[in-house]
């Protein structure tokens, strides 16, 4: 049987980039990428949707998609930090969506073979939005790395201070594996090869090189999160919180 914090952890990823990716409207670079990123972030809000969904009638415990969203602790949210990290300036956003947009491209493509078929058909509709996503963030990738000294500079920086925060993405552990054995689901390990592929063909146009591999933190999809999670969730929830339970 499906393990409903298999999807929690999928579901929690989304929505997390979603809120921080939301964070960008009206301070974009560009008119035109306020629109494309409020538009990546809904995708991923819809994401998050039907994978919380899931998971909460699999728990079995009377908990509905705005219920995980809103009402539970940051100990109790399953993501990712490469997610929650903050915005910092545009090129990092783009580091962190490009990693994180290959990391689902590789697994939802996985997943639409999932013995479970609603996972699955999530998974071919997810993967049909984070392919865009993927091409989006690589072809701001190379614009900014093979642009001007200053923003080669920049991407450079960022690609080097989000890559230690992309090795959780791959990290296996008694959910990951149970999922794998079940059948509905895959060990996070065997994504990394396709996943270095797709990035690494995205540093060369970029003219940037691949960081060497070093500190790589752990703990958040244990509930330990980085310092900047809590404002991140209050920020999210405070409405629902002010207003539990009202009818709009």
């Amino acid at each position: 049987m499906t393990d409903y914090r298999y999807l929690l952890r999928l579901g929690d990823d989304s929505l997390v980039a979603t809120q921080r990716l939301l964070q960008w409207c009206t301070v974009a670079p560009q008119i035109e990428e306020d629109v494309a990123l409020a538009n990546i972030a809904l995708d991923q809000l819809g994401q998050a949707r039907v994978l919380l969904s899931y998971a909460g009638e699999l728990e079995g415990a009377g908990r509905d998609e705005d219920s995980l969203a809103y009402l539970r602790d940051e100990q109790e949210f399953t993501n990712v930090a490469l997610v929650e990290l903050p915005n910092e300036d545009f090129s990092v956003t783009v580091a962190k969506m490009l990693a994180f947009s290959a990391y689902q491209h590789v697994l939802y493509g996985h997943l639409e073979d999932s013995g479970d078929a609603r996972i699955s058909a999530i998974a071919v509709k997810a993967g049909k939005e984070v392919a865009y996503h993927l091409n989006h963030f690589s072809t701001w990738a190379a614009r900014l790395g093979d642009g001007t000294e200053l923003s080669h500079a920049r991407m450079t920086s960022a690609i080097d201070s989000v890559w230690p925060w992309t090795h959780e993405l791959f990290r296996s552990d008694e959910v990951f594996d149970a999922a794998a054995a079940g059948g509905y689901g895959l060990d996070p390990a065997q994504l990394r090869p396709g996943w270095l592929n797709l990035v690494d063909e995205v540093f060369a146009s970029a003219t940037v090189s691949r960081p060497l591999d070093g500190w790589a933190p752990e703990g958040a999809r244990s509930g330990l999160h980085t310092e900047h999670f809590g404002f991140l969730i209050a920020e999210m929830q405070s409405l629902h919180r002010a207003h539990a339970g009202v009818n709009w």
